[in-house]
């Protein structure tokens, strides 16, 4: 997925015929946009490009993400950093992270068992990512504050 430049331009390739013509390789396509690429298979929400943004924004995978930049946790570690989340939610986060490539689990065979998660290569790339995203809305959450006042001052 190309995120610099044009590559998540909503408006890029949208009345030219999205993917016409492009190369396409073993792994995807080449040339085509991410938002190209999200039309080309239907909207219907299965597109694989569009599920690993959700798995990386979702509620809880951006918190995990950016706490395990730090260093890696056990499972309650992070389970009391990240804050009100439940086990359930948080093992099914990891579980989606650790089948997406993001996150390694390490079981340790000991009593009382250790394990312990981190990020992979790719999961730290994903999470400087969205470290970068949340530093950002920190930044401009007044300009969005205002922005709302302005809008519902409209419509009131």
């Amino acid at each position: 997925m190309r995120m610099g430049g044009t590559g998540m331009d909503a408006g890029a390739g949208a009345d030219a015929g999205a993917g016409a013509g492009t190369a396409v390789e073993a792994g995807g396509t080449v040339g085509m946009t991410f938002v190209d690429r999200v039309r080309s298979e239907g909207g219907d929400g299965a597109c694989p490009h569009r599920l690993v943004l959700e798995h990386v924004t979702s509620r809880w995978g951006n918190l995990i993400l950016i706490a395990l930049l730090d260093r890696s946790y056990r499972f309650s570690e992070l389970r009391r950093t990240i804050g009100k989340v439940s086990e359930k939610m948080l093992t099914q986060s990891l579980q989606t992270l650790e089948r997406d490539g993001l996150i390694h689990r390490d079981a340790k065979p000991v009593i009382p068992p250790r394990v312990d998660y981190s990020l992979t290569p790719l999961g730290r790339e994903a999470a400087e990512q969205v470290r970068a995203l949340a530093q950002w809305v920190d930044e401009r959450m007044p300009a969005v504050e205002r922005a709302r006042e302005e809008y519902d001052a409209r419509r009131a």
